[in-house]
């Protein structure tokens, strides 16, 4: 059962409630976090993305980055631009994209929940980016940004975050960009231990996005335990900042892809080699496709439906029928010869909130044939966790995002 508890935030005071948050730090360059913070010194990327307040020349993992974030951290609390909570609260978070609402419970989840599969992942990490955040949350004495779970929808969640979202007035109400951000505090100790009991009946929480912050957190924890091996288990390290999202409240944006070359093929031999598994059509218009495993291409300012043939994947494989999975199978490594996406320069990978024209440009300028993805689904995502299987990579992209910024869990 999952351990989902109360702590004492730091948090932005009313007057900078709007001015501090900010995209997690993984969905930008240094470049573009440096111009997104023009004209404002508050923005949480001053912590999350220190590197900003350095030299352009400084490596993004030396040591200086992970001792300036720590400085800007302590600066805007010290400043009482981040206030410290009073007592353990729960938070309620929702955002509005493009009429679409979304409402989560922040709060801290539990190590050993990761540790023994209560948490589960669909992902693998890649050792440079955990190292990344294992310096970052460990110089900084606290997970700055929520990891983003989900878990199977609670009747008895639903109804105790609705009651008080109709009964309490929001403690911040902000748009950023397209997306509306509304808190509110549960500070009151019978919501909290309600809360809290409805979690521990929730048998399973999945990472939704942020697995190396979450990782890394762990791995901090392991750390700080093997130098208090008189831990209780319950000091705040042993636990990690954390937003829950019901299941039915998510959904899932297309990852799509774009190729540099044909790989030595004339595009009718192209054509021939993927019609192996798929069959070709010429589409009128630019559109995400609407049902599983089919997929419109782009080549030549021309767009193609291509629907996968039955037998070539096996539908009662959670991992095998994904239409990541379809794609990388039968035709990105037998026909064009990428056989390891993680690693080939010659694919890249565009998330459905740049629109199908982001993909079209790519294709006309530096990569040449686009492929648009059918959503894969969080009931997809589930299973494959479930049955302890991995995701391909790049297979999910949520939006919106949670930000950073609005709520910080110290370790100690």
């Amino acid at each position: 059962m999952a351990v989902f508890k109360a702590f004492k935030a730091f948090r932005p005071s009313r007057e900078c409630g709007d001015k501090i948050p900010a995209l997690p730090y993984d969905v930008m360059s240094s470049a573009e976090a440096r111009e997104m913070v023009e004209g404002n010194p508050l923005s949480f990327l001053h912590v999350d993305r220190a590197e900003i307040d350095l030299s352009p020349n400084v490596d993004i993992y030396s040591p200086e980055v992970y001792e300036k974030a720590r400085e800007n951290l302590l600066s805007l609390e010290e400043s009482g631009k981040l206030i410290e909570e009073d007592t353990k609260c729960l938070y309620i978070y929702r955002q509005v994209m493009g009429g679409r609402s979304q409402t989560g419970i922040v709060g801290c989840a539990s190590v050993d929940d990761y540790i023994n599969n209560v948490i589960k992942k669909h992902e693998h990490t890649l050792a440079k980016k955990e190292k990344d955040r294992i310096n970052h949350v460990d110089r900084c004495d606290a997970n700055t940004g929520p990891i983003f779970l989900t878990y199977r929808n609670s009747n008895k969640i639903n109804a105790t975050v609705n009651s008080w979202i109709r009964s309490r007035m929001p403690v911040y109400d902000f748009k950023q960009g397209n997306v509306n951000h509304t808190v509110w505090v549960v500070d009151d100790y019978s919501i909290i231990k309600t809360l809290e009991a409805a979690f521990n009946e929730v048998t399973s929480l999945y990472i939704a996005d942020g697995h190396h912050r979450c990782a890394s957190a762990v791995r901090v924890a392991e750390m700080r335990r093997a130098k208090h091996p008189d831990y209780t288990g319950e000091e705040e390290f042993n636990f990690f900042l954390a937003i829950a999202y019901p299941d039915s409240e998510l959904e899932i944006m297309d990852y799509n892809r774009v190729v540099k070359d044909l790989n030595g093929h004339s595009f009718e031999e192209y054509l021939k080699l993927v019609e192996k598994c798929f069959t070709v059509e010429k589409a009128e218009k630019a559109a995400t496709p609407k049902n599983k495993h089919e997929f419109l291409m782009f080549y030549q300012k021309q767009w193609y439906k291509l629907t996968a043939k039955g037998g070539t994947f096996n539908e009662n494989d959670p991992v095998g029928q994904l239409d990541v999975s379809i794609l990388q199978n039968n035709l990105l490594a037998p026909v064009l010869g990428i056989d390891n996406p993680k690693t080939s320069d010659r694919i890249d990978f565009i998330g459905g909130i740049r629109g199908l024209a982001e993909l079209e440009r790519r294709a006309l300028t530096d990569m040449e044939l686009a492929f648009a993805m059918h959503p894969t689904t969080i009931q997809d995502l589930m299973s494959i966790a479930d049955a302890g299987e991995i995701m391909p990579p790049k297979s999910t992209w949520f939006e919106p995002k949670p930000l950073s910024g609005i709520f910080v869990h110290h370790l100690s």
